[in-house]
């Protein structure tokens, strides 16, 4: 089993993903909050494998929620997963940069939701394409001005397998996109990209496409 924290101020939104939730009878919703300010104090009480965070609520929004998060729970042991309608790059950084696991827009089907969601507990992390495109662009647009050496270092243990997926996702194609233009499996192709993270360091592969770019390995 599953347990996740939906944390929303609009009663209506956790109503609804707690409504996909049920595709899955292995998620089970361990509670619902309205505002950031309340996370922190629901799990030193509670079991939560998972949050579902919003990005705008009163008090204090899902970026601070996150990073408060994260001062007493290691992302290996909680993940975080941002929901929002905003888009933007500078959102979708910050909630990386504070120990976010995932970004997914609220517009997501149930089925993306329960696959994103088994995704980021199996130790990898799920963007959504148009957090993704809202990432690769801010990268891409602002580059690093010197090549981070100690990273590119790490990209050397790759294999030239695992380097070509690692260049493919972060020019943001999905696994399937990736094992068609490879004539591989998706299941290999995520197994290559799960090594990649391991052998560079990344948590997650919103984290690996970022390391990506700071070690100048365009697509």
């Amino acid at each position: 089993m599953t347990t996740i924290l939906i944390v929303d101020d609009q009663a209506d939104i956790r109503a609804g993903i707690r409504a996909m939730l049920r595709l899955d009878p292995d998620l089970v919703v361990a509670g619902e909050l309205s505002d950031g300010l309340q996370v922190l104090p629901f799990l030193r009480e509670n079991q939560v494998d998972v949050v579902l965070m919003d990005i705008r609520m009163p008090g204090i929004d899902g970026v601070e929620a996150t990073r408060r998060i994260r001062t007493e729970h290691p992302p290996e042991k909680l993940r975080v997963i941002v929901l929002t309608t905003f888009d933007q790059d500078e959102i979708v950084l910050a909630a990386l940069r504070n120990g976010a696991n995932g970004f997914l827009s609220k517009t997501v089907s149930p089925a993306e939701l329960v696959a994103g969601i088994i995704e980021v507990v199996g130790g990898g992390g799920t963007l959504s394409a148009a957090a993704t495109a809202a990432l690769i662009g801010h990268m891409t647009d602002s580059p690093p001005p010197v090549v981070d050496k100690e990273l590119l270092s790490r990209f050397r243990a790759l294999t030239p397998r695992e380097r070509e997926v690692v260049v493919l996702v972060a020019s943001g194609m999905t696994n399937e996109e990736i094992a068609a233009r490879m004539s591989v499996s998706p299941f290999t192709v995520k197994t290559h990209a799960v090594r990649a993270m391991t052998k560079v360091g990344a948590r997650d592969r919103a984290q690996l496409v970022s390391f990506t770019f700071r070690a100048g390995l365009y697509p």
